[in-house]
């Protein structure tokens, strides 16, 4: 099975907004994407179903620490992969536990050969190497896979920014010495996707690029952002590390983020995005809508018999209504969770559909001007 290809379709007029087209194992992903978060093979409240048809999701993400804990890559080597374990038959991107590095602070340590993980489940202890990540996202199955890297906090000071982007680098290098040592598993290519480091130190950032361009991978990813640092800064790190990066290959900006953030960053030419912001706000009670933010568990939406949206073409979000939804939150029914993830999924995948259309219209920047005014405001 060949390995994943990009056509970069359009340019936006004045802007680096693109529309592409990635076509993997399992299918054509039409870009720029926003990619449901599976952690533990499942997009929490959500069915794979749904997610189909209702949230019009192309490609959902899945997670190594979590899947190697639960259920175990025995399970997921037995049933052929997670494809055909979970019932989802369009393409999978899994993250590598990079991330976790960064989250489980307190129950890892990290040397050169790999990370000492304490499971959050059991206390159990576990060695995260670069190559034994690359044999678990083998056993998974996904069609785009991550590079082992460390994530480090913001803020940092340049020597462990330097020390630390250093080290991703290294790994990355015994990352794709093992994918090159091992075959492709369920008969499809897994496509390993290497990711910048580098802290906010610019001249950090731009060698990290300049390292992971030199792979020849067939995309690119941007990590260590959104976590914690002003919004601001993200975006002149993310248009930084665009410059830098190849014009030919699609760029993930990983863990991003509110709708206003992904307009911003498509702007400035980012092509894939993933964020839990959509569904752990949802369940929460926090919508995202075609006309703003809504807290549906505010008393104002008690009598609103108006559609969750009536803007978002989801039958869902115009079957069910605002007083509804207010019920079942303050009834605390589970449907309120599921609703309210389906609408704020859907909303994403519309809003990056939107994108996409306007950018190949010729019209992104003015669109992007005047929807960003709209998805920020609160109702």
């Amino acid at each position: 099975m060949a390995a994943l290809a990009f056509q970069l379709e359009a340019t936006a007029t004045g802007s680096k907004a693109r529309a592409g087209k990635i076509t993997t194992g399992h299918g054509e992903i039409l870009t720029p994407i926003f990619m449901p978060v599976g952690t533990a093979g499942s997009v929490k409240a959500v069915s794979q179903q749904q997610l189909k048809l209702d949230v019009q999701a192309q490609i959902i993400l899945g997670n190594t620490y979590h899947l190697y804990l639960r259920p175990g890559t025995g399970v997921l080597e037995a049933a052929g992969g997670l494809h055909k374990f979970n019932g989802w038959n369009g393409p999978i991107l899994t993250d590598s536990g990079g991330y976790q590095v960064f989250s489980l602070a307190a129950n890892r340590k990290i040397k050169e050969e790999g990370v000492m993980f304490q499971s959050h489940i059991d206390g159990s202890r576990h060695l995260f190497t670069p190559e034994l990540v690359m044999d678990i996202q083998r056993s998974i199955g996904a069609d785009i896979i991550m590079a082992f890297d460390e994530c480090p906090p913001y803020p940092s000071d340049y020597k462990y920014a330097k020390t630390s982007m250093d080290l991703t680098h290294r790994w990355l290098d015994r990352c794709f010495h093992r994918l090159n040592e091992t075959p492709d598993k369920y008969g499809y290519t897994q496509n390993l996707f290497p990711i910048v480091q580098g802290s906010t130190y610019k001249d950090l950032r731009k060698a990290s690029c300049e390292y992971i361009a030199s792979k020849g991978a067939t995309g690119n990813a941007i990590g260590g952002l959104s976590v914690g640092e002003p919004e601001e800064m993200m975006y002149e790190f993310t248009a930084h590390c665009c410059d830098s990066l190849p014009e030919d290959k699609p760029r993930y900006l990983m863990g991003v983020g509110t709708p206003w953030n992904l307009l911003e960053c498509i702007d400035l030419g980012i092509d894939m995005f993933d964020c839990v912001m959509p569904t752990r706000n949802g369940r929460n009670g926090m919508l995202f809508t075609t006309q703003g933010v809504i807290n549906i568990r505010n008393v104002k939406w008690a009598s609103d018999f108006s559609a969750i949206d009536p803007g978002l073409p989801c039958e869902i979000s115009q079957y069910y209504n605002k007083a509804y939804l207010r019920h079942l939150f303050v009834a605390k029914e589970i449907l309120a969770l599921q609703l309210a993830s389906i609408q704020n999924l859907a909303f994403y995948l519309w809003l990056v559909g939107e994108a996409r259309k306007h950018i190949l219209q010729g019209d992104f920047s003015a669109w992007k001007t005047e929807m960003t005014a709209v998805v920020k405001q609160r109702l």
